[in-house]
């Protein structure tokens, strides 16, 4: 279950897709299967191939990605994946307003 989001930002994380970046949209979230993790970062974009390209950098597998008839395809990002990725990617703010560590 997803909740923390605005609609502004999941609006401007789809507007960004539509563009042909990568976006990435953080939120917290609820899921028994991974009753550890609080938060998850969706990596999206609007190619799975594009997406797939970037996502090699960080060893991140194409079946990984949820893919979506919307044409808003992504990875979730969790755990310790999700703070490297966030820092590779420049994504502090991210980082500083989840509390991520």
């Amino acid at each position: 279950m997803a909740f923390g989001i605005k609609r502004s930002e999941l609006l401007k994380w789809k507007h960004d897709i539509d563009e042909g970046k990568i976006a990435f949209l953080t939120h917290y979230w609820v899921d028994d299967r991974f009753s550890q993790m609080r938060t998850v970062t969706k990596a999206g974009a609007l190619s799975i191939d594009q997406l797939y390209q970037w996502g090699k950098q960080y060893g991140l597998k194409k079946e990984w990605i949820h893919i979506r008839n919307d044409g808003y395809s992504h990875y979730d990002l969790i755990g310790d994946a999700q703070l490297d990725i966030l820092k590779a990617e420049g994504l502090e703010d991210h980082i500083m307003r989840f509390k991520l560590k």
